[in-house]
């Protein structure tokens, strides 16, 4: 009997349902299940879809935010800044150094020099000190030295002339800095050099020739010929000497013609007067008692002061232009540094 009621009933609830009830029914049991599966799982975005949507919202953020990229002439201009600072003038620390290095190379040529001169001079004799005392070596020292100095002539009378003038020019000029109020070992040696330079190419070979020359125009032998010489020797010889000098110092300074010309305008009155003051009197010697064979080694005694004098002339105003080229070089880079800083100031942020 339950059989029979169990059959009742679903005989009953189709009645009820019906035909389409039971299908719809059906589907959702189908469709349910798959539901269900589909809701229990996160739904995450794709990484690559996230990460543009981030810089996307970046992007909108910085615009909002205004940000402004740092611009090439900025840091041109920082550089340039830099480079200017690194272009200022050297401090006293950076420049002793270098003074310091010269002096101690000066020092060097200096006394190589002399020692090489002194031993020389005092060994003229020393293939002969075989037996000899100390007192006859002393003694014999000068006269053979001058009998060497007579010998160079005779086989090479303007190479040994040449060489002379080129030491007294060199040691003049080197007075002269001394003179100026350098230190004794920080003196310039390129002056030294173009002067002892100019003494050895062409006042010994000029004055050799100049010497015969003068002999062959005064040649007789009255009381007025030594006044005479002198009064030539003081107004066409020096004249054209001290031009000479000038212009080929100016030459070896790299001097432009106008300047050179400028300064042996203003200078050569000048000059030509202060040697009235000196070299008429030594000149009675050199023309009333040399010989002339000799006359060069005395006057260049007498030049070591002349050469004082005439390289003191010649360098004065060259070096003054160069001190105010200097000068204006370094207040207009000041100048220019200072704007620079001015400009980074005014660019840099806050």
């Amino acid at each position: 009997m339950p059989r029979n009621t169990n059959t009742t009933n679903s005989h009953d609830t189709n009645t009820i349902l019906g035909p389409s009830s039971m299908a719809t029914a059906t589907s959702l049991c189908c469709v349910l299940p798959i539901l269900t599966s589909t809701l229990s799982k996160p739904n995450l975005a794709p990484i690559s879809s996230r990460t543009q949507k981030r810089r996307c919202i970046i992007t909108s953020v910085a615009e909002d935010r205004e940000i402004v990229p740092v611009s090439e002439d900025r840091g041109t201009r920082f550089h340039e800044v830099e480079g200017s600072q690194h272009s200022e003038p050297d401090t006293e620390s950076e420049v002793a150094p270098r003074l310091t290095s010269s002096s101690t190379v000066n020092a060097i040529i200096v006394l190589g020099f002399g020692t090489f001169a002194v031993t020389k001079l005092l060994t003229i004799d020393h293939d002969y000190w075989h037996g000899w005392t100390l007192y006859e070596i002393l003694r014999y020292i000068p006269e053979h030295n001058w009998i060497a100095y007579e010998q160079a002539l005779k086989a090479n009378p303007v190479l040994a002339k040449m060489a002379i003038s080129g030491i007294v020019y060199s040691i003049g000029d080197w007075v002269a800095q001394c003179y100026e109020g350098k230190p004794l070992f920080e003196f310039d040696r390129a002056r030294v050099f173009r002067s002892g330079l100019v003494g050895f190419t062409l006042h010994g070979s000029l004055s050799h020739y100049y010497y015969q020359i003068c002999e062959a125009l005064f040649p007789f032998q009255e009381w007025w010929v030594v006044p005479a010489k002198v009064a030539f020797d003081q107004t066409v010889w020096s004249a054209i000497w001290n031009s000479i000098y000038f212009v080929v110092l100016g030459l070896l300074r790299l001097e432009s013609l106008s300047n050179i010309y400028g300064e042996l305008k203003s200078t050569f009155w000048p000059l030509l007067t202060a040697g009235w003051k000196l070299w008429p009197f030594a000149h009675l010697i050199t023309y009333g008692v040399i010989p002339v064979e000799q006359r060069l080694l005395w006057v260049d005694c007498v030049e070591l002061i002349w050469v004082t004098i005439l390289s003191t002339y010649s360098n004065e105003k060259s070096e003054a232009r160069i001190s105010e080229a200097a000068s204006e070089t370094s207040s207009s880079t000041s100048s220019q540094n200072s704007k620079v800083s001015r400009l980074r100031s005014s660019k840099l942020p806050g």
